[in-house]
């Protein structure tokens, strides 16, 4: 009996459902309306009230006027006890449903083009009109639906599916209401006084309730589709943002997220790279190219599966004031390029006085809490020497100071043009020469670099750097039971190295022949008739040297030492990794009170004929950890 009952009001629910739901007539030719705020209110309230009245008096009427044979039994019952004749009832059933049908065929195509309009599915583009124009082509698509209800000839069949998708949009207008409430959106502020985000629930939750009284299969079905419908539109709808409970809860969620996460540092064990990529560091790139065409496939190299978030940035030189509106633009054109490449980022452009300033504005200020980024990633200015002698190598020192104050890692790529793309497979080894402790990003850069489809075949060779009267064994042994413990799976090479003391105890024997030997005699004449001319310049002119703009000496045995230094790991990188898919090396700070110019000698004898390096610095913490 209990289960026949549940048939029977679903069946009558599903049936009747249909006949109240022209309240929202209003709410549909809304466009129509002088003032929409007071009108629709009032006119939805006043139809939900005299039409809840009517349909009480007639259950009541039509208990008192027939048995429940007759209720049950008549379908045309009105017509039989109707006065004086049952074809005012007749009458009255055939204006009725052309009165409904005229509204439906009035309300239903507005609505639909102005859902196309608002570019919400592009799918809808044909149902465009414009302002003030009829929409016919809605109009004749709305027709044809109805003259295939009409041609299945079964309204029972008809109602159930009607009433589902009813259901579906006031559940999904209470849901909206009930999210803007309940997060205290600014914006929202009903006129409707004695609203309380607990209607809003209790309407979504009773329209849910009321479809799967109807139809269970029906109501998943009316989801899933609703879900595709969604998903669809959140993939190809142009609309802009119409402000929907979703994004204010996702603003909120986002903020308690930011918060949850504190200020202190992140454990190892959840640290994700978050890369602040410098897109025209050097300026050499066509006026219309917002970021070099391989930066974002090194971006999305970093990270694993996709998962993070990179911040692509660009500065302008010059005023702010006059330059605004050109940093829109440069904006919108990085946006632009930023989704071309379907990486996961944010584009922000900066307008400074100069590339060092703004990037020392960036580095202070860019992020919030603990999501701000901790990795720059720059490209090798390999342009340095035929464009800008002096700018580029001190605007490059700056930046790598900036970094190491602001305990930002930094990644160098050089060699960025032949990056290879996700459709160039690699294969080889992934070379790394651990020279100074890192807090393991070299290591996590190169495990990275294998979870990507282009460098899955290579393996990993560290090479760690050691003096000749080390104990290679030892150190080999120590290095493998640490990357054993962070479960990482390498070969570990040692290669012993000159020192300089050496080296300058046996200067006066011959050199044996090496590729790096030429670029390294060019360098030592380049760096000694700069030092030249730098003690001229200070006799002439009766002052104090001074390097980069401060006063300073020089030490040139340390000028030498260093640059002899990065000769011999040169040397060694040539000699064990020329077929290195990449090559990973440490790299070493500027020097103190060394001309930013001798750094760029020193970087340009690092990378001399390696095709593919990435130089890695990374900061005062660990980033990768030994327990699971």
């Amino acid at each position: 009996m209990p289960t026949h009952f549940c048939t029977l009001f679903s069946a009558l629910v599903g049936l009747f459902f249909p006949a109240v739901t022209g309240i929202m007539a209003g709410s549909n030719r809304s466009a129509s309306l002088k003032d929409t705020q007071r009108s629709i209110p009032i006119g939805t309230l006043s139809a939900t009230l005299t039409t809840t009245a009517m349909y009480l008096l007639s259950v009541l009427l039509f208990g008192a006027l027939s048995t429940r044979e007759e209720l049950l039994t008549d379908r045309l019952l009105t017509a039989t006890v109707a006065w004086p004749t049952p074809v005012v009832i007749y009458i009255g059933i055939i204006l009725s449903t052309l009165g409904a049908a005229l509204q439906c065929l009035t309300g239903a195509p507005r609505l639909l083009a102005a859902i196309a309009n608002d570019d919400i599915l592009p799918v809808l583009n044909y149902f465009k009109v414009s302002e003030g124009v009829e929409p016919h082509a809605a109009t004749l698509f709305t027709a044809l639906i109805c003259i295939g209800c009409v041609i299945i000839g079964n309204l029972d069949l008809i109602t159930p599916t009607i009433t589902m998708f009813f259901l579906l949009c006031y559940a999904g207008v209470n849901l909206s209401c009930f999210l803007l409430d309940l997060l205290d959106a600014p914006s929202w502020r009903p006129r409707w006084k004695y609203h309380h985000w607990s209607l809003s629930l209790v309407g979504a939750l009773l329209c849910v309730v009321i479809m799967f009284l109807i139809s269970w299969s029906f109501t998943v079905i009316s989801l899933a589709l609703a879900s595709l419908i969604y998903y669809y539109v959140s993939l190809k709808g142009k609309a802009g943002d119409w402000g929907d409970g979703f994004k204010s809860a996702y603003f909120q969620l986002a903020l308690r997220s930011l918060r949850s996460l504190g200020a202190n540092q992140v454990h190892p064990k959840n640290w994700y790279p978050i890369p602040l990529i410098l897109c025209r560091p050097w300026g050499k790139l066509p006026e219309n190219v917002p970021c070099h065409p391989k930066l974002a496939d090194f971006a999305n190299c970093m990270k694993k599966k996709g998962r993070g978030m990179s911040i692509f940035v660009s500065t302008i030189d010059g005023d702010y004031h006059e330059l605004a509106e050109d940093a829109k633009t440069a904006c919108h054109q990085l946006e632009a390029y930023i989704e071309y490449k379907q990486c996961e980022g944010v584009a922000e452009i900066i307008v400074a006085p100069s590339m060092s300033e703004g990037f020392r504005s960036i580095v202070q200020t860019m992020g919030l809490g603990n999501l701000k980024p901790n990795i720059v990633v720059v490209r090798y200015p390999e342009i340095w020497r035929r464009e800008n002698l002096t700018e580029i190598p001190s605007t490059f020192v700056s930046i790598i100071n900036d970094c190491i104050i602001a305990n930002k890692a930094v990644v160098i790529v050089k060699g960025l043009d032949e990056w290879p793309n996700e459709f160039q497979r690699q294969y080889g080894t992934i070379d790394l020469y651990w020279i100074v402790r890192d807090g393991g990003l070299m290591l996590l850069l190169s495990q990275l670099l294998l979870t990507k489809a282009t460098f899955e075949s290579c393996k990993i060779q560290v090479f760690c750097i050691a003096e000749e009267d080390t104990d290679a064994a030892e150190l080999k042994t120590d290095v493998k039971k640490f990357l054993y413990d962070l479960r990482m799976h390498a070969e570990v090479i040692v290669v012993t190295m000159k020192s300089w003391e050496s080296h300058v105890e046996n200067s006066s024997s011959s050199a044996q022949p090496d590729d790096s030997q030429e670029a390294y005699t060019s360098a030592r004449r380049r760096i000694s008739a700069y030092l030249s001319e730098m003690k001229e310049t200070t006799e002439r002119e009766g002052r104090p040297q001074m390097v980069d703009g401060k006063q300073a000496v020089v030490n040139e045995e340390k000028v030498d030492k260093f640059l002899y230094t990065m000769f011999k790991l040169n040397s060694t990188i040539l000699r064990h990794s020329r077929m290195a898919a990449v090559v990973l090396v440490s790299l070493p700070p500027p020097p103190l009170n060394h001309p930013a110019y001798f750094y760029m000698e020193y970087m340009d004898m690092l990378v001399e004929n390696v095709p593919r390096m990435l130089i890695v610095r990374g900061y005062r913490r660990d980033v990768v950890t030994f327990f699971t």
